[in-house]
């Protein structure tokens, strides 16, 4: 289960990470990946330091049993992704909306789609940041 200080929850956060992030869909999920917190806006106190995610599952994915059987599996897939080597140690906010696909699928294959897209945005991510002479 994804702690809820790893979660992101205020309407900023997801205006920045809509505005300043990254994207990539797939034919369930579209991943949305911003590098760090907003720098215009103090950091609450009440966030742990690491990478965030938060969750938009529309009235169009279905009903109120299907919308939070979605949400549940995209916690599970997340939260076992944000453990992983790929974003531990950064400050990334993570934004995964469902698309109304995603209420007929299987675990495994929504799973695929999220890992998919998240790695996009991270390559996406990684060809964004300025190159070190070393």
């Amino acid at each position: 289960m994804l702690p809820r200080a790893h979660r992101v929850r205020t309407t900023a956060d997801f205006q920045h990470i809509r505005r300043t992030g990254v994207r990539a869909g797939r034919r369930h999920v579209v991943v949305t990946v911003a590098a760090g917190p907003d720098p215009t806006r103090p950091a609450p106190s009440s966030t742990s330091p690491g990478p965030r995610a938060g969750f938009v599952v529309s009235k169009a994915v279905g009903d109120a049993v299907t919308r939070n059987r979605v949400k549940r599996r995209l916690r599970a897939i997340v939260a076992e992704q944000l453990r992983g080597a790929e974003l531990a140690g950064t400050d990334a906010l993570v934004q995964v909306r469902a698309l109304p696909a995603a209420a007929g699928v299987d675990h495994a294959q929504l799973r695929r789609d999220v890992v998919s897209a998240l790695r996009q945005c991270l390559r996406k991510i990684d060809g964004r940041r300025p190159r070190t002479q070393g």
